[in-house]
């Protein structure tokens, strides 16, 4: 799947196109030695190709006890963090330099509030997004919202 992605990035680049990459439960890709390797080898070159990998997980602990997800943060500009448990909090605190003060906003925090991390910023947010739209119904990933809209 990887080097199709890769493909399709070297394709659109010569078109002058950037191609977005998600990648849901990417702590799984940095499981074993191989797929994580590339994994990081590919985050790496996608800037330079015209690529915006975007990482998603809600197990932060997997993704953190792989060796390779210090490359991977050295080589993001952008971090999205969510409300988290009291131990991937310590571990990320300490990964990403994030003060008590800080770390309040993943803490016990309602839906649509967190942190931007972008570069050495880091900053608190809500985000209220109206439900009752059409692009909220085309984003949602709530699988009752999604039974309710067919």
């Amino acid at each position: 799947v990887q080097d199709q992605v890769w493909n399709r990035v070297t394709v659109n680049r010569e078109a002058h196109k950037s191609t977005r990459y998600y990648i849901d439960e990417m702590h799984l890709l940095l499981k074993e030695e191989q797929t994580a390797a590339y994994t990081v080898e590919i985050w790496k070159r996608f800037r330079k190709w015209g690529g915006i990998p975007t990482g998603i997980t809600q197990n932060v602990k997997d993704l953190l006890s792989s060796r390779e997800v210090e490359n991977i943060f050295e080589n993001s500009d952008y971090v999205y963090m969510l409300n988290q448990a009291q131990g991937d909090r310590q571990i990320l605190a300490k990964q990403l330099n994030i003060s008590n003060h800080q770390l309040s906003y993943v803490t016990h925090s309602s839906e649509g509030e967190g942190l931007l991390f972008y570069g050495s910023t880091i900053l608190p947010f809500v985000d209220r997004f109206p439900k009752d739209t059409k692009l909220y119904g085309i984003m949602t990933t709530k699988l009752t919202e999604q039974t309710e809209r067919t």
